[in-house]
């Protein structure tokens, strides 16, 4: 009966994988990204294998080198991937073996389940804190770019309809808000996946005497305190894949605020707003038309975010039907929280470009901002200042805004015999409302978009980011 020549699994079976089989189950092509962890959870494991009597010291050191060996060969790209060898566990431990006689002893206690799950929470943990660095990057160019346009008043829309004044300024610091909640949200990813898989095994652990805790501790799996962190159940320490949902909807929320912020731009960038102006870095031009110019990195930004969502869908529809524990469609969860990850990333860097070239037509958003129905809210607070009941008062605005329209003129050019007509409360200095500096400064509540408050504001974040 011919041997197998699957040696990792192959003791059970009389023959081989078809090729057809091996094409279609390999995932080395693509999880050989998490090489860099799973060298570093086999070293642990090693060490804590040595720490409990079941390798000798000498036998962890040299293992222990030669997982150092095979990195520097991954990392300089003269590594051998098998296939043959099915995913990335396989091809070190393969490799390894034949170079190291006792690495034969390595996979004791540990079964592939637990090792990527670890894996997993290894990578997870780097991505959040590269993806937070990158996101911050970006908030510092728009917060630069709040400073340089202090005192640009535009008006701010629900609706995309005009609706009230705001220093752009303010508009910009809203962009840093949404981003900020991102990384709140990726340190929130990054504290879940802080705790050790590894020792769980297939599934229900190992009669062996692994000291999972040592483990914990030496990949960095502790508290504040430096408690180690392990798992408690090894049937869900296998099969739990919420961590790699939480990044995924982490990017994709960061995509949706991504592609908010670039239609904020492709409306302001176009020739009818006409409110900022994209560098040429980060914009192209059209085939057959010379005289575009076009918003092209804001449209690919607002691209990508469609791409995240379906990352996390299929992340989502993945595991939704999958009985405890382990299952092999679970291998199908590498692709999508990788290209998450590459994605979000490359989408910060581009934003942070954008910001950083973006040139503000102080003019054009000083001639929107001019026009006197922004400050209709200002007018009904006039009257409810003056003792009138709000829903009385917006009533009465109203009725002032229906006459200017059917007057065709501008709302504070309507006249205070007619304006009076409407309700007395107005009083005779009602048309002194429309001084839109007045009114900004007028604003000065917590949050509100004040000169003083949007001054404040910038300190603040910049006092966060140094």
């Amino acid at each position: 009966m011919a041997k197998s020549k699957q040696v990792t699994w192959g003791g059970r079976f009389s023959a081989a994988p078809a090729e057809l089989m091996l094409q279609f189950s390999e995932s080395v092509s693509f999880d050989k990204r998490l090489a860099p962890f799973d060298i570093a959870g086999s070293k642990a494991h090693a060490a804590m294998l040595a720490h409990v009597g079941i390798l000798s010291k000498k036998e962890a050191k040299a293992i222990s080198a030669g997982l150092d060996r095979i990195h520097k060969e991954i990392v300089e790209s003269t590594f051998k991937w098998s296939v043959a060898l099915e995913d990335v566990h396989m091809n070190i431990e393969q490799a390894l073996t034949k170079r190291v006689p006792a690495a034969a002893k390595l996979h004791t206690g540990r079964s592939r389940n637990d090792q990527v799950a670890t894996d997993i929470r290894l990578f997870l943990k780097d991505a959040c804190a590269k993806l937070s660095a990158k996101l911050r990057l970006a908030q510092i160019e728009i917060l630069a770019a709040a400073e340089r346009n202090l005192g640009v008043i535009i008006p701010g829309y629900t609706h995309l309809q005009r609706a009230q004044p705001v220093y752009i300024s303010h508009h910009f610091l809203a962009w840093v808000e949404m981003l900020q909640r991102d990384i709140v949200r990726l340190n929130d990813v990054s504290n879940h996946a802080n705790v050790c898989p590894l020792g769980s095994g297939a599934i229900a652990g190992t009669t062996l005497p692994l000291n999972r805790e040592y483990t914990a501790k030496l990949l960095g799996f502790v508290d504040k305190k430096g408690k180690p962190q392990v798992t408690h159940n090894s049937m869900d320490a296998v099969s739990d894949r919420d961590l790699c949902l939480e990044f995924a909807s982490a990017c994709a929320i960061a995509g949706v605020h991504f592609s908010r912020i670039a239609e904020d731009l492709v409306i302001w960038s176009s020739a009818e707003f006409g409110f900022v102006q994209i560098s040429d870095a980060f914009s192209t031009g059209s085939s057959l038309m010379p005289q575009k110019k076009n918003a092209d990195s804001c449209e690919l930004l607002r691209g990508k975010s469609a791409r995240l969502q379906g990352n996390l869908h299929t992340l989502l529809t993945l595991m939704k039907g999958l009985p405890l524990t382990y299952n092999r469609d679970m291998q199908e969860d590498k692709q999508p929280l990788f290209d998450s990850l590459d994605q979000t990333l490359i989408c910060s860097e581009v934003l942070a470009g954008v910001v950083s070239g973006l040139r503000v037509n102080a003019r054009k958003c000083r001639d929107a901002a001019k026009d006197p129905a922004l400050l209709a809210t200002d007018l009904v607070d006039h009257l409810v200042r003056s003792g009138v009941a709000f829903r009385d008062a917006h009533h009465a605005v109203g009725h002032i805004v229906a006459l200017a329209e059917k007057q065709g003129v501008a709302l504070d050019k309507l006249s205070t015999d007619d304006v009076l007509k409407i309700n007395k409360r107005f009083g005779k200095n009602w048309a002194s409302i429309f001084n839109l500096e007045h009114a900004m400064q007028a604003r000065k509540g917590t949050g509100m978009p004040s000169h003083r408050n949007v001054v404040s504001e910038i300190k603040r974040w910049a006092s966060l980011f140094s």
